[in-house]
């Protein structure tokens, strides 16, 4: 059956900003933001006790990435402060990345200031801004960012330079090859899932098409909690619906008693599995048997497979899927995916607040 989807010139009226132009380049971006991280130079052999990456939004998703691809390899924690206050913990023996698409993000600047005041190992990212500037002033390597992208369609700017700078710390060994498998993966799946790919033919599409109707659960494991994660704000943010995530096997702990709800606000759900060919027996069987017993109540079971071998680029072809999966959404219910306009007007209240603090 033709949709919306399969006409070009209706996807482009409601697309005003053209954000799946930006999808369709997020291989582009994620190349360029590597060539960008290359520029920088880092202070080498640093011996950090622990890695903090500071942010909100679309710029703290990279940090969560991070945390989960690494959880296997690095030896020292990795954490995302998402808040106007650092941890306790947080101090000169600690590696901050400081995260803002912007340059403008009030939390992270707030949190940028309390880094440079325990003389903490400093680096950024953004686009400009006051961030730029304290960078400029303070002498804290950053990398320049391009301007013009929404934050949440910025995240190869928020993610890609991390790795290249911390193998430049001596942090890590040999990230290139990892990094351009992902790149490589990304394209693939983008001929696949693109907008000129007819529905039929197209998994994103499908599955905004089941998801109609109904609020999206996405349900991650081990390195995909951040994807899963992702994947819930996609949806708050270009779909404009409700959507929750959680993670294996912590869910089968409390989540799933929620299914025993009424059967009318178990149909409102969709459920979203994130699956792997390599997952583990312990998960798949938890998977499995909770589809059976408890997810078989919600209005639908579908499926997001990984592609790709290395562990990034599997955790992106999900990721990129649910993004092009989030704006088809938008477009089947009419919704332009780009404005925020609930976000704008609270950090315009917020501004005004503080400003009349200010004068009282």
């Amino acid at each position: 059956m033709v949709t919306v989807l399969d006409k070009a010139n209706k996807i482009e009226e409601i697309d005003k900003s053209n954000m799946l132009n930006d999808l369709v380049n997020t291989p582009n971006y994620c190349l360029d933001a590597m060539q960008r991280a290359n520029q920088v130079n880092v202070p080498k052999g640093l011996n950090p006790k622990n890695v903090v990456l500071v942010g909100m939004g679309g710029s703290a998703i990279g940090g969560e990435i991070l945390k989960d691809w690494l959880r296997d390899v690095l030896t020292i924690p990795v954490e995302v402060c998402r808040d106007y206050f650092l941890p306790a913990y947080v101090n000169k023996d600690s590696l901050v990345f400081v995260n803002s698409y912007s340059g403008n993000t009030e939390e992270t600047l707030s949190a940028f200031s309390s880094a440079v005041q325990r003389n903490c190992t400093l680096l950024a990212i953004t686009s400009g801004g006051k961030l730029e500037n304290l960078c400029i002033k303070l002498q804290v390597p950053y990398v320049k960012i391009p301007s013009g992208l929404q934050p949440r369609v910025g995240i190869p700017y928020m993610f890609f330079p991390l790795p290249v700078l911390m193998e430049k710390a001596g942090l890590l060994t040999n990230v290139a090859a990892e990094l351009n498998e992902a790149i490589a993966v990304l394209e693939q799946v983008c001929k696949t899932i693109a907008p000129d790919v007819p529905t039929k033919d197209n998994h994103a599409k499908q599955l905004a098409t089941k998801l109609v109707g109904a609020i999206p659960v996405v349900y991650g494991f081990g390195q995909y909690g951040s994807v899963a994660h992702r994947l819930k704000a996609q949806f708050n943010e270009n779909s404009k619906v409700h959507s929750r995530f959680d993670v294996f096997p912590e869910l089968n702990h409390n989540e799933t008693v929620g299914y025993e709800a009424p059967e009318f606000l178990n149909e409102k759900h969709s459920v979203i599995l994130i699956r792997d060919h390599q997952e583990s027996p312990e998960i798949r069987a938890r998977i499995e048997t909770t589809t059976k017993f408890v997810f078989s109540r919600a209005k639908n079971v579908l499926t997001l497979q990984v592609s790709g071998e290395g562990k990034l680029a599997k955790m992106f072809s999900v990721l990129y899927t649910g993004d092009f999966a989030s704006v088809y959404l938008a477009i089947l219910q009419g919704i332009d995916p780009t404005p925020v306009t609930i976000i704008d007007t609270i950090k315009s209240e917020l501004a005004t607040k503080k400003q009349q603090s200010r004068n009282v």
